[in-house]
């Protein structure tokens, strides 16, 4: 008789999300990593930073946008994998 295999739970990617400027004075902290079952978007990741620090984050996520391995995020619904980075970038004044 086989030995059963390994029981397989929920799959879990880990996502880093690295504030900037607002981004990390309302977070409170450079980056995190957030643990999410998988599959997983961008929208989960925020939703995890939100819960974690709260209204004044979610404000400025709001105006914020967003890069995914040095690429623009075009829509929140965009998948992630684990290891990925997300750059919370709120809007920059200057020229």
């Amino acid at each position: 008789m086989a030995e059963p295999g390994p029981v397989s739970g929920p799959r879990v990617v880990v996502v880093t999300l690295r504030y900037y400027a607002a981004a990390r004075a309302a977070a409170g902290v450079d980056s995190e990593k957030v643990e999410l079952p998988a599959p997983a978007t961008v929208a989960d990741a925020l939703a995890v930073g939100v819960h974690r620090h709260g209204d004044v984050l979610e404000r400025v996520l709001r105006r914020c946008s967003y890069l995914l391995g040095e690429v623009a995020v075009h829509t929140a619904a965009t998948a992630v994998t684990d290891g990925d980075a997300i750059d919370v970038l709120p809007p920059f004044a200057g020229g």
